[in-house]
């Protein structure tokens, strides 16, 4: 009886570990949600209004008059666009150094050793470069950028899942009188769809939470909700409102996006992806 009760008291003591960790860490999200739903009384009120007496869009209301909450649409079509983008160009050069070992042994190792390259390092000179060539403020600017940054991510990832395919079932359908084409389309990519997928939300989520690129290559016609946050803090006071409220509508499509794709982002990270 002893021993069941001990059994009892631990499992208890994990359920309240779990269970107060899980609300230290959302709590944050709770707060930023409740906050762009109170007014101003209430998000400066002491002590704080946990629960606002009435829910207030006003915050939101107010972006959408303004213009600001097109930001969160540049951010959508630039992540989105070059997601695309790197995870196409980034699989098949995956799929040459898995197969065919394009560049020796230790070219995986150096394409992924750009990505460790720190962006506020190399954002001046790409500056000065977009100045030249134009490009700064557009979105084919940024997606590109995007697309060359998260590309060492996509190429290492994907050559992982890719090495852990049979190499007999690709020799089986050039037998069949598939080329090389048809085997990427038809027998690698549905063989690593978990991994496509995980790579690509990874990948969405790099190039949403992008700040330091956006702001310096970018003005007004394609910034992003990151930059546009910003803007709300000032030397006298901070907008609150606009700021939790901005953050919500940049925050709501990765909770959508991992959503729906959560039972292949759980399968993708599950699987191997780190071989040498």
């Amino acid at each position: 009886m002893k021993l069941a009760q001990r059994r009892a008291l631990r499992l208890a003591m994990r359920y309240a570990g779990a269970v107060a960790v899980t609300v230290f860490f959302l709590f944050p999200v709770y707060w930023l949600f409740m906050i762009s739903f109170k007014t101003a009384d209430e998000i400066y009120s002491y002590p704080p209004v946990w629960w606002p007496a009435s829910l207030q869009f006003s915050n939101y209301a107010v972006l959408f008059k303004d213009g600001d909450a097109a930001t969160v649409g540049n951010s959508l079509v630039v992540a989105s666009v070059s997601t695309i983008f790197a995870m196409l160009l980034g699989t098949i050069c995956a799929y040459s150094l898995a197969r065919f070992k394009t560049g020796g042994e230790h070219l995986a190792n150096w394409i992924i050793s750009q990505r460790m390259v720190p962006p506020i390092a190399i954002v001046f000179p790409v500056f000065l470069l977009y100045v030249w060539f134009g490009l700064v403020d557009t979105y084919f600017g940024l997606i590109l950028l995007y697309t060359a940054f998260n590309l060492p991510y996509v190429i290492w990832m994907m050559r992982g899942y890719i090495l852990d395919i049979p190499r007999a079932l690709e020799e089986a359908a050039l037998v069949d009188g598939y080329n090389r084409w048809q085997v990427l389309w038809k027998v690698v990519f549905p063989m690593c769809r978990a991994g496509l997928f995980a790579t690509a939300i990874f990948t969405f989520v790099f190039a949403w939470n992008d700040f330091i690129f956006a702001l310096v290559l970018t003005r007004t016609e394609v910034a992003t909700y990151t930059v546009q946050v910003t803007h709300y803090f000032g030397g006298q006071s901070n907008f609150w409102g606009k700021i939790s409220a901005m953050s919500v509508l940049g925050t709501v499509p990765i909770f959508i996006v991992v959503g729906f794709m959560q039972k292949y982002l759980v399968r993708g990270i599950s699987l191997g992806a780190v071989k040498g």
